[in-house]
């Protein structure tokens, strides 16, 4: 496996000011000869003390590791109780080696419950499960997951309902298998990044950029948030997360695990 190395990027100055956390994760599995990288970048909402957005990772009791990143109603402080409430409960199960669907779905059940379905946060999990040799993706969030395989480049669309307001909502799964593949999940503040000065990201063209230029995922990440806070004029007009996980070929026989965490103390 390559070292976990994270090429800087050149930031623009009222950029830097405002990424609140960053998380690089480097992962190997050794049995197949893939490396998975994955890693992640957020930003609160402008004037904001803190992001409404809550990523969390759990290593499964059967092999693999899954993330979930949830967003919740609004921004600020009650927005992050909503997606902690709804990221706890995904991740508690995880651990207790329950699948994804049944846990998105007792995530929205208990978000509903515990908030009286006044309240509502879209969540997305994405495991590699070394079980099943494959990447899955359960979707409750109107926000599309950009897919790049040897096929080339699709959007998982189908629409889909956010947790915690109405009964019966329950995700959409995407099965995917662990091969070269790499994957971008984000929250609303990209998708609608610009829209108050009359433009729009195009992901698709940016993600296609970002992948024609050998980044790493951390710097994919990086970018991605870049441009839509570039969109927002430098004051993001809503909480921003960007999630990517690329799987590659081994480089060596290094069998370590790497993790690396980094953000600001105000």
């Amino acid at each position: 496996m390559a070292a976990d190395e994270h090429g800087k990027i050149r930031w623009n100055p009222w950029f830097s000011a405002f990424v609140r956390v960053q998380y690089g994760l480097a992962l190997t599995s050794t049995r197949h000869g893939e490396t998975t990288q994955v890693a992640a970048s957020k930003v609160g909402k402008y004037a904001t003390s803190e992001s409404g957005d809550t990523l969390e990772m759990i290593e499964r009791p059967l092999g693999g590791v899954s993330f979930v990143l949830a967003d919740g109603q609004s921004s600020g402080r009650g927005a992050k109780l909503i997606s902690n409430l709804a990221a706890r409960k995904a991740i508690s199960l995880l651990a207790e080696g329950v699948r994804d669907g049944a846990v998105a779905r007792a995530a929205h059940d208990y978000l509903r419950a515990q908030r009286q379905g006044k309240v509502s946060a879209t969540l997305n999990i994405v495991s590699v499960d070394l079980t099943t040799r494959t990447i899955v993706v359960s979707r409750n969030s109107h926000c599309p997951v950009l897919v790049l395989t040897g096929e080339g480049l699709r959007l998982l669309d189908d629409p889909s309902e956010a947790i915690g307001i109405r009964s019966r909502t329950r995700p959409v799964i995407t099965e995917l298998p662990l091969a070269a593949t790499t994957l971008v999940v984000f929250t609303d503040g990209v998708w609608t990044a610009g829209q108050r000065y009359g433009q729009q990201i195009d992901l698709v063209e940016v993600v296609s950029e970002v992948l024609a230029g050998q980044f790493t995922a951390q710097q994919m990440a990086d970018i991605i948030l870049e441009r839509a806070v570039a969109l927002d004029q430098g004051r993001p007009a809503d909480d921003i997360s960007v999630l990517v996980l690329h799987v590659a070929a081994k480089e060596d026989e290094t069998d370590v695990r790497r993790m690396a965490v980094r953000f600001p103390v105000p």
